[in-house]
C-alpha cells in the first residue's frame, strides 16, 4: 500500500509539475480569416504576429514567461469565427485574443469573449460603435477615416454627386451609412448605394447602374481582400475612371491589386512611407525574418503587431495575467511603434494620425495629406 502511496503521490507530483510547465507561456489567440474574404490580408496579420512575439521572447517574454500563439481560422465569417473562439477560449485556454476580423466574425466572437471573460483586443479597422467591457481597439472608425476621402473629393476635386458600393454585412453598410450622412452633410448627393453580399464577386448590373447614373465619384466600402479585388478589376474593366475611394483597401492588397488600383485613394492610419525611426526599426525587422516571403506591412497588420505589446504592456502593469485586472490595465499603457504612440483610453478606442494617399503606378501610395490625432468620437460612451 505505501508503495503505491509513493507511487500515486509520484503521478501526482507529475501533474501538478506538467499544469506549472503549461502555465509558464503566456499564451495570444489569434483568430483570423485564412481562409474566405480576409485571406488575401491574413497572412501579413499572422507575420506581424510572429515578429512581435520573437522580439517580445527574445527580450525575456512577459513576466518572465515566454510567449505563444496559438492561430486559428475563422473563415472570415460567423460560422468559423464561433468555432475558433470557442477553441482558442475554453480548449486551449487562451489568456488573451487579439485579432484582425470581419465584422461578422467579430460580433459572432464576442458573446463567447464576454460569457468567458477574456481580454480581446480587435485590431481590424471597422464601421464602429461595438463595445464590450471585455472589447479594445486600436484601429480607425469612420470618424476618423471616411472625412479625408469625402473631403478630397469634394473640396479638391468638386465633386457633387456621388455612388458607393459595399458588402452586404456589418462592416460594410456602416461604413457607407457614416459616409451618406457626412456626403449630405456637406451638401453633396448620393445617387445610388448598391451591395453584394461577403461572397458575392459579379459586380455587373451595379457597375451598369454606376455607369448610367454617372455620378461624380466613387466609394467602396467592401469585405477586406478577395472582394476588393474583384470588384476593383471589374470596375476597370468596365472602363470605370471617375475619382474612385476605397474605404476597406489595405496598402497591401492594393499591391496584389496591380495596375488595377492605379489613382485609387485611400484613407488609412498606417502606409510604409511614415518616415519615423519607429517605422523604419519595425520595416527592417520584418524584412530581416521574412525576407523573401514578406508580405506588404499594412493597416491590418501592423495595429495586430502594437496590439501584441500594448497586452504586454498591460500584464506588466497588472503585474498579472488575470483578464479584470489586464482590462482594467489596458486604457492606461501606451505603445510607441510604427504607427506613433497607441493609447487605447477613448471609450476602449484611440486617436490616430490618419494619411490620404492616392495608389501610384506599382502600388505605392503617395501620401498626399496627413492629419494629426484625429478623435475617435463617441464609439462607446457607456465603458
Amino acid at each position: 500500500m505505501k508503495t503505491l502511496q509513493w507511487i500515486g503521490g509520484l503521478a501526482l507530483l507529475g501533474a501538478l509539475m506538467n499544469g506549472a510547465a503549461a502555465q509558464e507561456t503566456v499564451k495570444i489567440g489569434i483568430p483570423v480569416g485564412l481562409s474566405g474574404a480576409n485571406s488575401v490580408v491574413a497572412p501579413s496579420v499572422v507575420q506581424s504576429s510572429q515578429l512581435a512575439v520573437e522580439e517580445i521572447n527574445a527580450a525575456g517574454g512577459i513576466l518572465g514567461r515566454q510567449v505563444e500563439l496559438v492561430v486559428a481560422d475563422d473563415g472570415s465569417g460567423a460560422q468559423g469565427a464561433q468555432r475558433a473562439f470557442n477553441s482558442l477560449v475554453f480548449q486551449d485556454d487562451v489568456d488573451v485574443l487579439i485579432s484582425m476580423e470581419t465584422s461578422a466574425a467579430r460580433n459572432a466572437g464576442l458573446p463567447i469573449v464576454n460569457r468567458a471573460g477574456k481580454p480581446y483586443i480587435y485590431t481590424s479597422f471597422y464601421e464602429g460603435r461595438s463595445c464590450s467591457p471585455w472589447m479594445f481597439v486600436p484601429a480607425w472608425v469612420p470618424d476618423q477615416q471616411v472625412k479625408p476621402i469625402v473631403d478630397h473629393f469634394s473640396d479638391t476635386l468638386n465633386a457633387k454627386t456621388f455612388y458607393l458600393i459595399g458588402s452586404d454585412y456589418n462592416f460594410g453598410r456602416g461604413m457607407l451609412e457614416f459616409t451618406r450622412q457626412y456626403i449630405e452633410e456637406k451638401g453633396g448627393r448620393v445617387l445610388g448605394e448598391e451591395y453584394l453580399p461577403m461572397d458575392g464577386s459579379d459586380w455587373t448590373p451595379i457597375i451598369s447602374d454606376l455607369r448610367s447614373k454617372n455620378p461624380d465619384a466613387l466609394i467602396t466600402s467592401t469585405a477586406g481582400g478577395a472582394p476588393n479585388v474583384t470588384l476593383t478589376k471589374q470596375l476597370r474593366n468596365a472602363g470605370v475612371t471617375i475619382p474612385y475611394g476605397n474605404l476597406a483597401v489595405d496598402e497591401g492588397t492594393a499591391k496584389t491589386m496591380g495596375a488595377d488600383a492605379t489613382g485609387m485613394f485611400i484613407s488609412q492610419s498606417y502606409m510604409t512611407g511614415i518616415d519615423s525611426a519607429e517605422n523604419k526599426k519595425f520595416l527592417d525587422a520584418m524584412q530581416k525574418k521574412f525576407g523573401g516571403e514578406l508580405k506588404t506591412p499594412n493597416d491590418l497588420s501592423v495595429p495586430q503587431y502594437e496590439a501584441i505589446y500594448l497586452y504586454k504592456a498591460a500584464v506588466e502593469k497588472a503585474g498579472s495575467t488575470d483578464p479584470e485586472e489586464v482590462v482594467e490595465a489596458l486604457p492606461e499603457v501606451s505603445f510607441t511603434g510604427p504607427r506613433g504612440t497607441i493609447r487605447m483610453d477613448k471609450q476602449h478606442h484611440t486617436a490616430l494620425t490618419m494619411y490620404l494617399g492616392q495608389v501610384k503606378d506599382g502600388g505605392s501610395v503617395e501620401v498626399i495629406k496627413t492629419f494629426e490625432n484625429v478623435d475617435p468620437g463617441q464609439q462607446c460612451p457607456n465603458l
